[in-house]
């Protein structure tokens, strides 16, 4: 375990936290929230000693070991596999088969093993750097953003691997879901202090919003008393009889706890600026194919279209050609085979994480940004600017001194102010902190226009998806359903590769001698058919009983508030507590009888579902 007490840090008279106490206990997995600029991968950095901070301590038992994936990239193996070796623990020197286990649920094949490390990309490189510290078993593993380098089978592989961590381990990361599947506690950095609640994200958001109106609560209802004790005070001050009185309450104003105004925190919202589009279809694509030189093409054959408002998101492992199909989409890069027929009305944007060249070093973010569109004032630059995590004078920074996720971010950030119809986006969640995230979900569910977007996050994909371009070792693939059916038509397969759907036309099976006689098929079907109308019918009685109870309270409830506003008008105080209660009453049975409907419904639909797989079985 690792106790935090007390822990402050400033730059400069600017503080980033101040008494932050919380302990990570054995075994457990904590999740580290808080916007970005509030202190995560600072914290990180102290707690592995690669920062100093201004007061407090951080102890941990005699020869903890902590496990951080160093961003410096410094191999000096001839090989993958030997330098991932180099993580091992002594006496485990020459057990190659863990790291190689390792490394190929990153996304390393066999034949990359004996490769050298130099010849991956950046992202591979920062894979390997994972690899060794995992291998290393430490006793708490720190994890900052380790989703951003990794495609979406390594995520899941990673995500079972470390539900059976047997130690301890801290995680940044923007992927809610990802970490909201593997937390058993999530830490906030919140205004300067840290707190820590058992679950995950969504909880301790939950628990912070009830903390902070019951502390607004408790400080308009301390200002009301203290009021009121003033003007006691000041109203009987002069009285001898009641001097004992007025001393009293002198003493109890004097103890009372003066509780500051919450700061407001911002929630972030924006949104893509989004121009008419009257057709039905945005582009279509027939026979599009794309190789590098005379190597073997990335695709081919793909052929598909995208009509006003739809979303498409591609997905697949890296390395296949998911970002070169959306440059040869924008027209960035010139297919080797086939069409590309845009109707003439669409606007399009681009966001690619590789094109950040296009941007003025002498240019401040705030000038990119009023800069991207005519009509942008200077008011809306700086709304976009703390949107895309640039807030105060960080807006004010040159394009030469920013970071490349930096310049990632204000790259998108020229898009919202971009009036377009057609948006293509790339990785867009790589470098932005939870909160921009969820806006940027936000945005994008709201956009009017179509949108074709490459991700890994599977929030987004269980949100966005209306269909799937599929990367495999094959190439790519149109799926025709969400995420959801996908993963429900074996989506990953049981080895998290992509392998194809038995409904494919060009995968033929030989069919099957048939399991059931016709007559025996309609009894085991009877069967079933029974059974369900037995189970579920006492759930549809429950709903239909519950919907029959809302409408009876709703048209209570419109009665009530009539008559409320008449006794309102007439002054009956009787009556308008009379009311009150029936009132509330009734809303509180329409509140029960929803949760009530909803949870037998949920049910029900569960159960369907079984009982459609069971006559699909039969039928198969």
């Amino acid at each position: 375990m690792i106790s935090i007490e007390n822990l402050s840090k400033s730059y400069g008279d600017r503080v980033l936290f101040d008494g932050v106490s919380f302990k990570i206990n054995s075994k457990e997995r904590v999740g580290l929230v808080g916007r970005n600029g509030h202190g995560k991968s600072t914290l990180f950095r102290i707690i592995v000693g690669e920062e100093g901070y201004d007061d407090g301590a951080i102890t941990m038992p005699k020869g903890y070991r902590i496990g951080y994936v160093q961003q410096l990239i410094q191999f000096t193996e001839a090989t993958v596999l030997a330098e991932g070796m180099k993580g091992l623990m002594p006496a485990e020197k020459d057990h190659h088969w863990k790291v190689e286990k390792i490394l190929a649920g990153l996304g390393f094949s066999d034949g990359d093993m004996v490769r050298s490390p130099h010849d991956f990309s950046g992202g591979f490189q920062v894979r390997l750097n994972l690899a060794k510290v995992l291998v290393s078993e430490p006793d708490l593993l720190l994890l900052d953003e380790p989703t951003n380098y990794l495609d979406i089978t390594s995520i899941r592989w990673i995500e079972n691997f470390l539900l059976s961590w047997p130690h301890e381990l801290m995680l940044i990361t923007h992927d809610r879901g990802f970490m909201d599947k593997l937390v058993t506690h999530t830490v906030g950095l919140h205004r300067r202090k840290a707190r820590k609640i058992a679950g995950n994200t969504e909880k301790f958001y939950e628990q912070i919003a009830q903390d902070e109106e019951i502390y607004e609560k408790t400080r308009l209802n301390d200002e009301r008393r203290e009021k009121e004790i003033r003007l006691f005070i000041s109203r009987f001050r002069a009285k001898a009889r009641l001097a004992n009185m007025v001393q009293s309450r002198v003493k109890t104003l004097a103890k009372m706890e003066k509780r500051d105004k919450l700061e407001e925190v911002k929630s972030l919202e924006f949104s893509f600026r989004s121009k008419p589009f009257k057709a039905k279809q945005v582009f279509s694509v027939e026979s599009l194919a794309f190789a590098w030189g005379a190597g073997r093409p990335l695709f081919e054959d793909l052929s598909f279209s995208i009509l006003a408002g739809e979303r498409i998101c591609v997905v697949g492992k890296n390395g296949k050609g998911k970002t070169t199909l959306l440059k040869v989409l924008a027209g960035t890069l010139d297919p080797l085979a086939g069409t590309i027929t845009y109707n003439p009305q669409v606007e399009s944007g681009l966001f690619e994480q590789t094109n950040i060249q296009r941007l003025v070093d002498s240019r401040t973010v705030e000038e990119e940004i009023l800069y991207a569109q005519p009509d942008v004032d200077r008011q809306k630059a700086r709304n976009i600017c703390g949107a895309m995590m640039f807030e105060g004078d960080s807006a004010l920074k040159k394009i030469g001194v920013l970071s490349g996720g930096e310049k990632s971010r204000v790259m998108l950030g020229q898009l919202l102010v971009t009036p377009v119809n057609l948006l293509m986006l790339d990785e867009p969640t790589n470098h932005l902190d939870m909160d921009a995230c969820d806006a940027l979900l936000a945005a994008i569910d709201a956009f009017d226009g179509a949108v074709i977007m490459v991700t890994h996050n599977e929030m987004f994909l269980h949100a966005l998806a209306d269909r799937l371009i599929v990367f495999d070792d094959l190439g790519a693939r149109m799926f025709d359903g969400t995420y959801q059916d996908f993963l429900e038509k074996g989506g990953w397969g049981d080895d998290a590769s992509i392998t194809r759907h038995r409904d494919d036309p060009d995968t033929e099976e030989p069919a099957a001698a048939p399991r059931f006689t016709k007559k025996e098929l309609r009894r085991l079907r009877s069967e079933v058919i029974t059974e369900k109308s037995k189970v579920l019918k006492p759930m549809e009685e429950t709903i239909a009983a519950a919907e029959r109870e809302i409408e009876s309270n709703e048209t209570r409830l419109e009665q009530f508030n009539q008559e409320m506003v008449d006794a309102s008008q007439a002054g009956d105080g009787t009556l308008i507590a009379s009311l009150s209660q029936k009132i509330r009453s009734c809303q509180e049975i329409i509140e029960t009888r929803f949760a009530e409907m909803e949870a037998a419904d949920e049910q029900r639909q569960r159960l369907e579902k079984k009982f459609a797989k069971r006559l699909a079985e039969l039928e198969g």
